[in-house]
């Protein structure tokens, strides 16, 4: 299965301090692989139009009705599995250092759209990358901060839509 993460609205390539925590620049977002914490994969700046990243995995039937997604990139136990997106700094050589993690949760997918995507081999993740306070996403994300489905963004007349647009069909670029 191939899992396929649209992250738009990111937060920018400076995040502030708080008080609480220290402030960061030229901020950037990827995926950790698992038991690798220094493998961060699709390193994209923090100020980019948007994010898209497409994991390999492997999806099983499991127990309840449910669906077990294993990989490379995917972290956690069976019934708790998630992709940590990891912000970090980029510095002068390329290093990546992380401070914070956001955890796409895949107990959060629905159980029908969970089996639909075992069946096509495609699920997809919609989110914005910037918190309520303009921060970084953080933490655990579950509906309503991530949209799940089987369907790829699709865009009329340049404009992203969900799904397919009533009476219309989609047309390729420049297409009226």
């Amino acid at each position: 299965m191939l899992i396929h993460i649209h992250g738009t609205g990111l937060p920018g390539r400076v995040r502030a301090g708080d008080g609480t925590s220290p402030g960061y620049g030229n901020v950037h977002v990827g995926v950790q692989r698992r038991d690798r914490t220094r493998e961060i994969m699709g390193i994209v700046p923090g100020d980019a139009p948007a994010a898209l990243w497409t994991i390999e995995c492997q999806a099983v039937e499991a127990p309840m009705d449910a669906v077990d997604i294993r990989g490379p990139y995917v972290h956690g136990r069976p019934g708790a599995r998630f992709v940590y997106l990891s912000w970090g700094t980029v510095d002068d050589a390329g290093a990546f250092t992380m401070f914070q993690r956001a955890k796409l949760m895949f107990d959060a997918v629905p159980p029908a759209v969970a089996r639909a995507a075992l069946a096509s081999g495609s699920l997809h993740a919609r989110l914005c990358l910037t918190d309520a306070k303009g921060l970084p996403l953080c933490a655990a994300v579950r509906p309503p901060l991530v949209t799940w489905s089987t369907e790829p963004e699709i865009r009329f007349r340049g404009v992203p839509v969900s799904g397919r647009v009533p009476g219309r069909r989609a047309r390729g670029p420049g297409a009226p």
